[in-house]
């Protein structure tokens, strides 16, 4: 079994609770307005990877950067639910977390019968479509006031009381070839602050 993806980080600790493998899938079907990473939105852009190598790749991180759990990002991760829903399920027998982000409800998703496994092997889910002129960067990794927090398990129940505690962060990375690749969430004035357009050609990946 395959997934298009955009690419992955085997460590990071901005893209969810704790320490991460960070996945951005390739290819949206709901594209919203004002959207932060468009060059994700089209499977054509995208590389294919069999999911037996990816979970190889996580278990790596697993053992050398104690991460606790993964993340799903997108793209949008249900338009590969079967997919992606082995992949966490594995991920999940390894004895780790996992974070997926979806622009559909919950209960749509509920729903559709190829998104149980992914729904199941999922901790935390935040739901609902970016909806720009609800921008609202109040609260962790998410970006409009519309976007939900699912605790589908126990694991990470403990945070709901907190999220308004836990500010957003970004990670910056220089590439060998000097291209400065930023994740996690922050807005278009923070990032014009920090780099000056003119000299640094960015890639954003959130």
């Amino acid at each position: 079994m395959e997934l298009i993806i955009h690419r992955y980080l085997p460590f990071t600790a901005v893209e969810g609770p704790g320490n991460r493998f960070c996945l951005w899938v390739q290819g949206c079907s709901i594209r919203c307005e004002g959207c932060g990473v468009p060059w994700t939105w089209s499977k054509e852009n995208g590389r294919t990877i069999s999911v037996d190598e990816l979970f190889l790749e996580i278990k790596k991180s697993s053992q050398n950067n104690n991460i606790e759990g993964v993340t799903f990002l997108g793209g949008e991760p249900f338009d590969q639910a079967e997919a992606l829903g082995k992949l966490a399920f594995m991920v999940k027998e390894l004895g780790l977390t996992v974070m997926t982000f979806s622009g559909y409800l919950y209960e749509e998703l509920e729903k559709r019968k190829e998104c149980q496994t992914l729904l199941k092997s999922t901790d935390l889910l935040i739901d609902g479509p970016f909806i720009k002129d609800k921008l609202d960067l109040s609260r962790p990794w998410v970006g409009s006031s519309n976007q939900r927090y699912h605790f589908l398990t126990p694991t990470y129940k403990d945070l709901e009381s907190q999220l308004i505690t836990l500010g957003n962060k970004i990670e910056i990375r220089i590439g060998h070839d000097g291209l400065v690749s930023i994740n996690g969430m922050a807005t278009q004035q923070t990032l014009n602050e920090l780099f000056d357009k003119n000299e640094y050609k960015l890639l954003k990946s959130k």
